[in-house]
């Protein structure tokens, strides 16, 4: 509503501004109450961090109207706010994590992290104290030279689940790996004219570890609509007109959740699945919207398979 009134230019610097201050703020908070939490560790500090985490959600919320006059969300489907989610979604710019963790109808976003980031300042702790889980996965080689090490991977993020699941979340699980890029989409030689090739690897592990604790799946959809080509550019100078969401929700079926890591036969229906879920993505971009990014030339001849 603000950027009726305010230039284009003024209106990307101010939303920047408190963007960048709104993650400052917050994050030193958050990080503080860690240290609390790691020598007083009381359920009412985790309740201050969680509430410290709303207040950054809220913040982006303010940043974002600033920023776009036009920010839609849809959902095809039901949200319980008191529910878990695994939420799958197309990624575009950095500002994809911003957007999602704006939407108050999403219970609170958060993602599965690599156990090295825990070592990484701000970053790590802050993780930590909001009890996200860390992944530490057995290769393939590692697993062959050591049997014993099969399945500890799950166990041991399993046990950092612990405090996760406390509270009603839904985990962020960008699908493709990284950002659409025309380059990268012609690299790929991607069967899907707007998205690049799902990776599966990451959202099969989330279900095989919190499987029984999802209500269900959030199939989410972002578009932006800018003046210009570059999504993050365009926003910090005030011309971003369009942020949209698109959420349907889905049930999470029993014939997902297998050992993708060591079941061959799992590891290919289940890719099968994703590509036919990213092959109705692809095809819902193409008919409500003409790309952001420049427009990629089709690939002849894909079959969608990873």
């Amino acid at each position: 509503m603000l950027k009726r009134f305010l230039p284009n230019w003024l209106a990307g610097i101010l939303a920047g501004c408190v963007l960048l201050v709104n993650t400052l703020v917050w994050g030193v908070i958050v990080f503080l109450l860690g240290l609390v939490k790691l020598v007083l560790p009381l359920h009412v500090v985790t309740v201050l961090l969680h509430s410290a985490y709303n207040g950054w959600r809220g913040g982006n919320r303010l940043g974002l109207k600033i920023g776009c006059e036009n920010f839609d969300v849809s959902f095809n489907g039901e949200v319980q706010k008191g529910a878990w989610y695994l939420l799958i979604s197309n990624h575009l710019s950095w500002l994809d994590i911003v957007v999602l963790s704006a939407v108050n109808e999403l219970p609170a976003p958060k993602f599965f992290l690599k156990d090295e980031l825990k070592y990484v300042p701000l970053i790590g702790s802050g993780a930590w104290a909001m009890g996200m889980p860390f992944m530490k996965r057995a290769s393939k080689e590692q697993i062959a030279k050591n049997p014993k090490l099969k399945g500890m991977d799950v166990e041991r993020t399993k046990r950092s689940c612990h405090n996760f699941k406390q509270y009603p979340s839904c985990i962020v699980n960008f699908v493709e790996g990284s950002r659409f890029t025309a380059s990268k989409h012609q690299r790929q030689e991607s069967p899907f004219r707007h998205l690049l090739k799902p990776k599966a690897g990451g959202i099969a592990f989330a279900l095989q570890v919190l499987g029984e604790q999802f209500d269900g799946l959030l199939d989410a959809t972002l578009h932006y609509q800018s003046q210009g080509s570059h999504i993050c550019r365009d926003f910090l100078t005030g011309r971003l007109t369009h942020i949209e969401l698109s959420v349907e929700v889905r049930e999470i079926a029993p014939q997902l959740v297998g050992d993708y890591q060591q079941d061959k036969a799992f590891r290919v229906e289940f890719q099968k699945h994703l590509n036919v879920m990213w092959h109705q993505k692809d095809a819902l971009i193409a008919h409500n919207h003409a790309p952001v990014t420049e427009v990629c030339p089709d690939v002849a001849n894909s079959t969608g398979e990873l």
